[in-house]
């Protein structure tokens, strides 16, 4: 790493290192898995910086990389401790139309999976480390870096951080594509698992049997028209966010043509506002819902099950450093999707994402960032760290 000369340089040797996260169901489009090649060359370039590293393993071959900076405080200052925070996971490569791991520089950008989620942000982070490496022991702030394995599913690097060091730090920068603005809201994420049962029989006697696809179809109708306007309530409404929503992802069942089936499962993907949470949360409001319209209206017996919880991000907008990152530039926006923020906040940290790019590049088939972006990214985070007080 001592011979990268500037960050698209850096970038690319980031990209060259597969670190597909290993937990997707679908095709991975390599068989090179796993971030801890990424997060062994990440802690090398942190070691050339100065920091001292420190790997901690997660899920076997899958490490945080972590790192502290020197820090020297004058007699009577309590610097906070700032944490930058990127993750060093990808989603799936298959069916991209470009080099996933080429890392190509043309047309202004740099190509290639991570190029915006999140290697770009991680890349401007490191390079604006490498850009103070003389100078951040005398900042006004202690620095710190995680590099966040499994950010991409369930997100075990980021809760097993905070569980084991969210009382060491007073805020968090999580590495995201957000143009550069802070995102101090943003959705929770939870996935449930609906199943009906019913009587299998031969087809060509379906009054027989007891049909649980038809019985699901009338659950998921019931869902998609009154219970998302239930959704829609003001009480659930944040006024960065909007409302709740939520989207039928999968539904299977039956075994063959001519069989009634006798099972049928669905799964919903819910996004929650912090006021939803508050309010008891969406599994629960569903749950009660579905209850109510059994007794009064005979709807199907369903049973739900959550197979994810995320918690929704819930920063506080007179938070003394995201008002420090407003006078720097950097709006208070929310965000309909999920990071690791959320659950450093929940462990004691609180925490925005932030960092250049734009997620709409995020997970596509040719993802990209713009090299401006990118070089602007890494002057604003060093302008972040000389500015945070």
């Amino acid at each position: 790493m001592k011979n990268v000369q500037n960050v698209v340089e850096l970038l690319q040797a980031l990209i060259a290192i597969p670190s597909v996260n290993p937990e997707g169901s679908g095709d991975p489009g390599t068989s090179h898995l796993g971030e801890e090649k990424c997060a062994r060359l990440v802690g090398d370039f942190l070691t050339h910086c100065g920091a001292k590293v420190v790997f901690e393993e997660v899920e076997k071959g899958r490490p945080n990389v972590m790192a502290r900076f020197a820090s020297t405080a004058r007699e009577g200052q309590n610097k906070p401790r700032v944490l930058f925070a990127p993750h060093t996971d990808t989603v799936s490569v298959a069916g991209m139309t470009i080099d996933a791991f080429g890392g190509e520089l043309r047309e202004g950008k740099i190509w290639g999976r991570g190029a915006s989620d999140t290697k770009g942000t991680m890349a401007a982070m490191l390079w604006a480390f490498y850009q103070l490496r003389d100078k951040i022991a005398e900042l006004d702030i202690e620095i710190g870096f995680v590099g966040l394995m499994g950010e991409e599913i369930g997100q075990p690097g980021s809760r097993h951080f905070a569980e084991h060091h969210g009382d060491e730090w007073d805020f968090a920068i999580v590495g995201e594509p957000t143009e550069l603005d802070a995102v101090c809201q943003h959705k929770g994420c939870t996935w449930v698992q609906l199943r009906t049962s019913g009587k299998a029989v031969h087809g060509s006697t379906p009054e027989r049997g007891e049909n649980a696809i038809t019985a699901m179809l009338a659950i998921l109708q019931e869902i998609d028209t009154r219970f998302r306007a239930d959704l829609q309530a003001e009480e659930y409404r944040n006024s960065l966010l909007g409302s709740p929503t939520v989207n039928i992802g999968t539904v299977q069942g039956g075994s063959k043509t001519n069989i009634v089936p006798d099972f049928c499962e669905a799964t919903l993907d819910f996004r929650e506002t912090p006021e939803l949470a508050a309010a008891g949360g969406v599994v629960d409001l569903l749950t009660r819902y579905l209850s109510l319209q059994q007794k009064e209206h005979g709807l199907p017996a369903v049973t739900i099950e959550p197979l994810v919880e995320c918690s929704a991000l819930n920063t506080d907008l007179e938070n003394c450093f995201v008002k420090q990152l407003q006078d720097l530039g950097s709006k208070s926006i929310g965000a309909p999707w999920f990071c690791d923020a959320a659950w450093l906040a929940a462990g004691g940290i609180p925490a925005v994402a932030l960092g250049p790019g734009s997620i709409a590049q995020a997970h596509t088939k040719d993802e990209w960032i713009e090299v401006t972006a990118l070089e602007e990214g890494v002057v604003f985070y060093q302008k972040i760290m000389e500015s945070l007080c």
